[in-house]
């Protein structure tokens, strides 16, 4: 698991964010939800990279015992079979995902 955070001093903006992944390698669906909104322990077959639009989100996992939490343009690379939820923070949350093949 891996989260890069951004880096470029002001949060992004959510349309920047959306175009600059429109040029990249892989399709990106977006998704989003209203603040406190959770997701239960989940995991999936395939590998995630999550990158953070607008608002924030925590994920959890219940292996280690971390939170994750990211904010406008913060990333998260999720592989496979990674056990975790997630709570959405107070201002809600839009983000854009794809899937990827396991390592």
């Amino acid at each position: 698991m891996e989260v890069t955070r951004w880096q470029e001093g002001e949060s992004p903006d959510a349309d920047a964010l959306r175009e600059a992944l429109a040029r990249a390698p892989h399709t990106f669906a977006t998704w989003s939800n209203g603040p406190a909104d959770t997701y239960a322990t989940h995991s999936h077959s395939y590998d995630k990279l999550l990158v953070c639009l607008r608002g924030s989100i925590t994920f959890t996992l219940p292996a280690t015992g971390q939170r994750l939490a990211l904010a406008a343009g913060d990333r998260l690379f999720l592989p496979a079979q990674t056990a975790h939820g997630a709570v959405v923070g107070a201002a809600g949350v839009e983000c854009a995902e794809t899937h990827l093949p396991p390592r």
